[in-house]
């Protein structure tokens, strides 16, 4: 006889989160955002994130869509609500704490 999988996830854990990341160019602070963007991520949300990276000397218009006001900029689009930290990451308990991601998560 079978036993039913009890859920081990929550549903925000099991959804994927998507993550905008404005940048302009490779300076330096772009890269290193983006850097420590990648290494948060493989800790704390294997496989179940996706950043897009949206670099306003090629597309400044993208600007208007999530308020840019300064660069790099990270917005977490999903799971809502949208929230957005300005820098380069380097940072890692006020990125965590910035867009709700619980170590162990």
């Amino acid at each position: 006889m079978e036993m039913p999988l009890a859920p081990t996830q929550s549903i925000m854990d099991e959804e994927t989160w998507e993550l905008r990341l404005y940048v302009a160019g490779q300076t330096v602070k772009s890269v290193t955002a983006l850097a420590n963007l990648k290494k948060y991520c493989e800790e704390h949300l294997q496989g179940r994130y996706r950043i897009e990276i949206i670099d306003l000397l090629e597309n400044p218009q993208l600007a208007e869509g999530d308020q840019i006001l300064a660069i790099p900029t990270l917005v977490r689009k999903v799971p809502s609500p949208i929230r957005k930290i300005i820098g380069d990451l380097s940072n890692q308990e006020r990125v965590l704490v910035g867009l709700d991601i619980r170590p162990g998560h």
